[in-house]
């Protein structure tokens, strides 16, 4: 787990190497074990580095294939890289480390841009071609690793996060009002290639960028599973799927413990983390080190779950740390979630990951986290009713049971120049799931919310929260062989008991029955949820700012509502409306764009 960037000049002249040292500035949390550039001609490379497999310094990037033929630089974990180095050795090609980046590079050299469909894990990689000068630019299938890209007139860069492509300069900051719709209307989740700034876009996941020397690019979209059953799993029952998810759920957790340093587990008490940590357990694994966070209450609404998050300690012997934060505390550290934030995130854990982090990072430098489940496997409690419609109208239900607020509202909230002429969230909703390959309704809000919806929200959340303490998070639920089984999986045993049926049952096999059955638990941080007072002043100040004023980008009448009644007003899904327009406010501040 790293931060990478560089750059392609596209006019004939020389890369900017010192743009690229001007990005690697903001990755240095991301990779705090070492740093490396390298230029060559039209194209420079730049590293951070944090040393999780292979720690000698034959591992540093960026790097270059033992024949010379290739140079890159990589972000993430190629779990079965043991597994293809012998492959690869088999095939000729020499090794002069033992890290799974040189087994990308000699993927590349063997199957080209096909070398992504080989690889089991999480990743955001650039390779350039010497002889060529083609560079190609690759994502993982989650889009777990982030990849952001600002192309102007004669240039291409790209970074693991946004505020390093600010940095190297250069970059349109003014506001992309498609961006600020779906950020209103969709809970923060701005889907690939939008980001909230008009000058940087992001690859979308799954997807391989082959970037010619000439500017020309062309994309190649490298999978997405099908939505629809499948003749192989023809006559199963509920006890033949709990089986098939349980050992599917074991492989991508077995996977992930590929590390030559400790492996940890963010233990939140729930039905997935607790998962994950029994499945370890059942694997022999000893000492294993579980960390969980909560919060002091406020009006009335309980911020821990320690209770089961201790009961699974217990049950598997696990070494438990639980991190207690004060609410005075929340407020002192938003500004450091905020700074580490790529793009505005409104969902509260991101103070919880945040901290959590924080504290993690002085003991471990690689963690297993339940995120993912509750979208592959039909979690949350609004999926019964999204189940219950016809395909056809499907887009509107979930329009209406997801999104923040109707288009209409933006008029009231949004100065005129930003708001879009239709309703272009509610249009992207319709058009993705009018794709073929998903069966049932449920099918395609899942599909939906599995490839769009979790990648540009809650992977995104643990990627930067985690990467701002140097600290890399594995997400088994996004195994993708074990996505590839959820998505043929019928609604009936996704959506039995509540939802997360099928995991429920894999659950009675592995979990004290209290953790299975206990109603679904999330990561309140009541301070941000109620605006208590350092968190209200924190708000108040910034959409008070001079900055806030000069931008306008609230109409007045309607951030005044808001202060006047902090706890008040909310979304349809019950989200504080204060905190989502402070929070866009909060995180252009913090990161300089005017």
């Amino acid at each position: 787990m790293c931060g990478l960037s560089g750059e392609i000049r596209f006019d004939g002249g020389p890369a900017d190497l010192t743009a690229v040292e001007r990005m690697s500035g903001p990755l240095a949390a991301r990779g705090p074990d070492g740093e490396g550039t390298w230029t060559r001609g039209a194209v420079a490379l730049g590293h951070r580095r944090l040393k999780i497999i292979d720690l000698s310094d034959q591992g540093a990037q960026p790097m270059t294939d033992a024949r010379g033929q290739v140079t890159g630089v990589f972000n993430g974990c190629v779990y079965n890289y043991p597994q293809l180095r012998e492959e690869l050795r088999g095939l000729g090609y020499r090794f002069t480390s033992t890290s799974d980046t040189e087994v990308v590079l000699n993927a590349y050299l063997e199957w080209g841009t096909a070398c992504v469909e080989h690889f089991h894990g999480m990743f955001a990689f650039a390779v350039v071609e010497h002889r060529t000068g083609r560079v190609v630019l690759a994502r993982d299938r989650l889009g777990i690793k982030p990849l952001y890209l600002a192309r102007t007139p004669g240039r291409l860069r790209f970074a693991s996060t946004l505020p390093a492509l600010v940095a190297a300069g250069d970059v349109d900051t003014s506001l992309d009002p498609v961006a600020l719709h779906h950020y209103l209307s969709w809970h923060a989740t701005v889907p690939a290639p939008h980001t909230i700034l008009n000058g940087v876009r992001k690859l979308p996941p799954a997807t391989v960028r082959v970037v010619e020397p000439d500017g020309t690019h062309r994309d190649l979209r490298y999978w997405q599973p099908s939505y629809r059953r499948r003749p192989e799993h023809a006559g199963m029952g509920p006890d033949e799927w709990r089986d098939a998810v349980l050992e599917a759920l074991r492989t991508a957790v077995r996977r992930r413990m590929v590390s030559d340093v400790p492996v940890g587990v963010l233990l939140s008490g729930g039905l997935d983390s607790s998962l994950i940590v029994g499945l370890l357990a059942d694997e022999g694994q000893h000492d294993l080190r579980t960390f969980s966070v909560g919060f002091e209450s406020e009006g009335g609404q309980q911020g821990d779950e320690f209770r089961f998050s201790d009961l699974v300690a217990r049950e598997f012997g696990t070494d438990h740390r639980r991190l207690m934060v004060p609410s005075d505390r929340v407020s002192t550290a938003l500004d450091g979630a905020i700074a580490a934030m790529s793009e505005p995130m409104i969902s509260h854990d991101v103070v919880a990951f945040h901290l959590l982090s924080e504290q993690v990072s002085q003991e471990v430098k690689v963690v297993q986290s339940g995120q993912g489940a509750d979208e592959v496997f039909a979690g949350y409690h609004w999926y019964p009713e999204l189940a219950g419609v016809a395909r056809e109208d499907e887009p509107e239900q979930y329009a209406a049971t997801y999104f923040d607020r109707p288009h209409a509202d933006l008029a009231g909230m949004l100065r005129p120049d930003l708001l879009t002429g239709d309703d272009v969230s509610g249009r992207f909703v319709r058009e993705h799931m009018a794709v073929p390959g998903a069966e049932t309704a449920l099918d395609a809000a899942l599909r939906l919310d599995t490839h769009v919806m979790l990648v540009d929200d809650p992977v995104k959340r643990v990627d930067n929260m985690t990467m701002a303490w140097g600290l890399e998070a594995r997400v088994p639920f996004l195994d993708h062989e074990l996505v590839e089984l959820a998505a043929a999986c019928p609604p009936e045993p996704k959506l039995a008991d509540g939802g997360k049926g099928v995991l429920k049952e894999a659950g009675r096999k592995l979990l004290p029955l209290e953790v299975v059955d206990r109603p679904k638990g999330y990561f309140p941080v009541p301070a941000i949820t109620h605006m208590a007072g350092p968190v209200l002043e924190r708000v108040r100040e910034a959409l008070e700012a001079p900055e806030a004023k000069r931008r306008g980008l609230f109409q007045e009448p309607y951030v005044a509502r808001l202060l006047a009644a902090p706890d008040e007003h909310r979304t349809k899904r019950g989200a504080n409306a204060l905190w989502q327009i402070a929070l866009l406010e909060i995180w252009l501040q913090t990161h300089g764009i005017t």
